[in-house]
């Protein structure tokens, strides 16, 4: 079916000259009444006006299709890419034209919408890095302050603010240790130290190491039934117990009284191994689960705050599972609880294995 408007230059002129041909030999076979006349009158008038007619056109449409790919093309043309763009541009209807500066206009828009969402997610960033900097340094401030005012001559109070001091301190040393660990990471500083290991041996370690906290809760930690056959997986073990002591760590601190925590590890189709930890505690909105990973963001602040933290427990977990090659996702739901699950790479043979 015809469409004018995937036309090319080409068609353009002939069209064009035809059109002229013929009603130039129309008029000169009315008037004169000799065909041949006609038809010699027309063949000429069309050779002369399509060559006439397409110079001009591949000229006006050439200067400004060039004009156009040089506002979106990024890089300078060499020579043969511009020979072949005299050659090719001309060619080119004006719709796939069109269609190229449409796609780069996206293109541009999704940049754009791209540099915002970053911009804003430096912002929140910088604003909540100065926070959490903020609040143990002022801590300290006023602690020392108070002692130098003569508080140190009580011994019971002296004792007590640089207990406090102490702790502040050490925030600031785990925030300063994390921003360091997730930068190592980011940059591919930190190294890898792979190795076949069991996981749920692990995993027992941590509910081992954590226990004390979990009872202060009368939480319970167990392996899902169906879980308990040892599974061995391919990573840095060390890299993976301090995932794992995030996780627990967070179900126990968020978590209700009474509740419980599960271990589940399920083989997938190929060589990964998917590792769950559930609980069953306040759960996380919808709105905050796509954010939840990033550096600093809290679901609630006043609460995430009161428990302690650097607040990077969860970008750190989500760094080194990304550096295994892994991905890591959360499932949750307001008063049910929560699942986080990342996927490990099964047992690899390695020599001395």
């Amino acid at each position: 079916m015809f469409n004018s408007r995937q036309l090319n230059p080409v068609q353009v002129a002939a069209i064009n000259a035809f059109t002229i041909s013929l009603l130039v030999g129309l008029a000169n076979y009315f008037f004169i009444r000799s065909w041949w006349i006609a038809v010699i009158s027309f063949a000429v008038l069309f050779i002369i006006s399509y060559l006439l007619i397409r110079f001009f056109t591949d000229r006006f449409i050439y200067r400004h299709i060039k004009l156009i790919y040089k506002f979106i093309s990024q890089t300078k043309a060499t020579k043969r890419e511009e020979f072949f763009n005299k050659s090719l541009l001309p060619e080119k209807s004006l719709q796939e034209v069109s269609a190229e500066v449409e796609e780069w206009a996206e293109q541009k828009k999704q940049e754009i919408e791209l540099l915002k969402q970053n911009e804003q997610y430096r912002k929140e960033f910088l604003q909540n890095l100065s926070h959490e900097l903020k609040t143990p340094i002022f801590a300290v401030q006023g602690y020392v302050d108070t002692l130098l005012s003569g508080a140190m001559h009580k011994e019971e109070v002296a004792k007590k603010f640089l207990l406090n001091t102490s702790k502040n301190i050490d925030r600031l040393v785990n925030l300063v240790d994390d921003l360091d660990e997730i930068s190592k990471l980011e940059s591919g500083q930190q190294l890898l130290y792979k190795e076949n290991f069991v996981i749920q041996d692990l995993v027992n370690e941590v509910f081992d190491s954590l226990s004390i906290k979990a009872a202060e809760k009368n939480i319970k930690t167990s392996i899902k039934k169906g879980s308990e056959l040892p599974i061995t997986v391919y990573a840095d073990k060390e890299k993976i117990r301090m995932v794992l002591i995030n996780l627990i760590d967070n179900a126990i601190k968020y978590g209700k009284q009474n509740g419980s925590i599960v271990f589940s590890v399920y083989k997938t189709h190929d060589a990964t191994m998917l590792v769950e930890l559930s609980d069953d505690g306040y759960g996380i909105a919808e709105e905050h689960l796509t954010r939840i990973f990033e550096r600093f963001y809290r679901t609630d602040l006043a609460r995430s705050r009161k428990e302690g933290g650097s607040g990077l427990g969860l970008s750190i977990c989500k760094h080194i599972i990304e550096a295994h090659n892994q991905m890591m996702h959360v499932r949750s739901r307001l008063d049910v609880g929560t699942t986080f699950g990342f996927t490990l790479q099964g047992r690899v043979d390695v020599e001395g294995d």
